[in-house]
């Protein structure tokens, strides 16, 4: 019977994702079968998840999933470990407001699944008052049961003794404490973290992160603050597949896809062949269907500007079989591709929009769109649930007919996106997980 942890904190950069990973390496060299999973819509720390752990790192939305969905992936984890650590993005009861259990917070899956969080404290700065921070925690929802505490980015021996006296008077137990000078920092450029494959020595990465929790971390009380974590595993709604074979893009440039999502094409009997555009390869002719999934398209537009067996052999295979593009993917079905340098890269063509990194804004946030037209993501008038989380601009919106309407978590109307053509379809937008319609169970 599998177990489970939420890894939470209060904010962002307190030191959840290092502490992951250490947790992640020291039990797999300890021979533990753990498995990871992330809350909310993260593309680059479960790259980094699955590779600590030797395993897929699904993503848990309570927000963008419908509860079936959730129990669905969170069955499939724990059916094959015997620990699950789930890391939650942000803090840890931040979320958007929406009704209870659907916030996309992580504490809503600690809530759902009875699971106890350990809690990460970035202690810097202060010592007694990380006790007031950690009471706030304890009695903040009585449905989330903060279970212990580490202590990240402490100064001294002095400072971790103040800390734990305090933490031990509100009855928390401290199962770590991490000195200041051992945070292994991981490479980031604007879109977050660099990728799990582009670091060279990620296992020695992985062996220092390993040493460092055998150093600072009770493992072993940690493992036993875990909680049973038995989901259900009833199906919920899924993407459908845009064909029963379907030419992935996968490389460094297109990398941003969830596994949730393929997993789900080849629960409904579609294969997946993987090409790599930045290697000049053509989407596989006997495919029926083409998917481009975002990623960072924009550091690679020279190169794929002069992919010419890519460009070719995609606008064939897009004259007779639909091709979708998300984010990235989107903006390389586009005419122009302008790089954060200024200069303008040729693209596909296959869509008339054009975009540039040169004119940088954040776009950020979950999404809801309608279909305005049957595509690969569903029959007209059908809801999908998702995120934005891009940079770049659209300098020239093109022509082509919009793909869907959006609003935003709060269901403000964000008006049309993306676009279609064609067999071509595709916007910023990510798909994360179909809204059901009535009589589908959620």
């Amino acid at each position: 019977m599998a177990r489970g942890l939420i890894i939470g904190a209060p904010r962002s950069g307190s030191g959840k994702t290092t502490l992951t990973l250490a947790l992640l390496a020291a039990l797999r060299r300890r021979g533990v079968a753990v498995r990871a999973a992330k809350s909310g819509p993260d593309y680059i720390d479960p790259a980094f998840h699955a590779a600590a752990a030797g395993a897929p790192c699904p993503n848990l939305d309570s927000w963008a999933m419908p509860p079936a969905t959730l129990d669905n992936i969170a069955s499939s984890v724990a059916g094959a470990a015997d620990l699950v650590l789930i890391e939650s993005a942000m803090g840890l009861f931040d979320g958007v407001e929406a009704g209870a259990g659907r916030t996309g917070a992580a504490a809503d899956l600690a809530a759902r699944w009875r699971l106890p969080v350990l809690l990460v404290l970035d202690v810097s700065g202060q010592s007694q008052s990380a006790a007031a921070v950690a009471r706030g925690f304890l009695s903040h929802d009585q449905s989330v049961r903060i279970a212990g505490v580490v202590l990240n980015r402490v100064g001294s021996e002095r400072h971790h003794a103040q800390v734990a006296r305090a933490m031990d008077a509100i009855g928390l137990k401290v199962l770590g404490s991490v000195p200041r000078d051992a945070a292994i920092a991981l490479p980031e450029r604007h879109l977050g973290l660099v990728q799990a494959g582009e670091i060279s020595g990620l296992l020695d990465l992985f062996s220092r992160l390993a040493d460092l929790a055998e150093r600072t971390l009770d493992i072993d009380g940690i493992v036993e603050i875990a909680g049973s974590f038995t989901p259900a595993g009833d199906s919920g709604p899924k993407i459908p597949p845009p064909g029963q074979r379907i030419a992935l893009a996968r490389d460094a440039a297109f990398s941003f896809v969830y596994t949730h999502i393929l997993d789900g094409f080849r629960a409904q009997n579609a294969e997946i062949f993987e090409f790599s555009p930045l290697t000049d390869e053509a989407p596989p002719d006997h495919c029926d269907a083409c998917w481009l999934p975002g990623g960072y398209p924009e550091l690679f537009a020279g190169q794929l500007a002069q992919a010419e067996q890519f460009r070719t052999g995609i606008r064939h295979f897009a004259a007779t079989r639909p091709v979708h593009g998300e984010c990235g993917g989107h903006m390389v079905l586009g005419t122009t591709l302008t790089d954060a340098a200024g200069t303008t890269h040729p693209m596909l063509g296959l869509l008339s929009h054009a975009t540039s990194f040169a004119r940088r804004k954040l776009h950020l946030g979950y999404r809801e769109a309608t279909l305005l037209g049957a595509s690969v993501l569903g029959p007209v008038g059908s809801a999908v649930r998702g995120h934005e989380f891009h940079y770049a601009s659209t300098t020239d919106p093109g022509g082509d007919t919009p793909l869907a309407t959006l609003a935003d978590a709060l269901g403000r109307d964000l008006g049309p996106a993306g676009g279609r053509r064609g067999h071509v379809s595709g916007s910023f937008f990510h798909a994360i997980a179909p809204v059901p319609t009535f009589g589908v169970p959620s």
